[in-house]
C-alpha cells in the first residue's frame, strides 16, 4: 500500500494542517507524466525535472502541495503545479486531478502556424 508521509499529523485533503509528501518518482508516475516508475525515476535523476527552479538530482525528492514542476520532456516543456499527493495510479481522469497545468496553451500554436506558414511559401 501506498505511504503518505505528513509533517503535521492531520488527514490528506483536509484543510491547511496536513501537507502530504511524496517521493517526486512517484508523482510523476501517478500523475501519468511517465508511463513507468522506472522511468519516472529515471527522469527525475536525469535533471530534466527541477521543483520550485531548483534541479533535482535524485528520484527520492519529496513534492508537497503548492510545489511547481518544471519538466522538459522531448520536445516539450511541462509546467505542472502539484494539488495533491496519490496513494495509487489510477485512471488519466483521475491522474489530471493531482496537478494544474501553468504551461500557456498559445505557445504551441504560434510556432505551428509559422512552421506551415513556411511550408507553404516553399511552393
Amino acid at each position: 500500500m501506498g505511504r503518505k508521509r505528513f509533517e503535521s499529523g492531520g488527514e490528506p485533503g483536509r484543510g491547511d494542517a496536513a501537507v502530504p509528501e511524496q517521493r517526486l518518482d512517484k508523482w510523476l508516475w501517478f500523475a501519468r507524466v511517465a508511463r513507468t516508475r522506472v522511468l519516472a525515476a529515471e527522469l527525475a535523476a536525469s535533471g530534466h525535472v527541477r521543483v520550485n527552479g531548483q534541479r533535482v538530482a535524485a528520484a527520492a525528492k519529496l513534492v508537497r502541495r503548492g510545489d511547481v514542476l518544471t519538466i522538459a520532456l522531448n520536445r516539450r516543456v511541462l509546467v505542472l503545479k502539484v494539488l495533491e499527493a496519490a496513494e495509487r495510479r489510477g485512471a488519466y481522469v483521475n491522474a489530471r486531478l493531482l496537478y494544474e497545468d501553468l504551461a500557456p496553451a498559445a505557445d504551441a500554436a504560434p510556432a505551428r502556424r509559422d512552421r506551415l506558414a513556411r511550408v507553404s511559401q516553399r511552393r
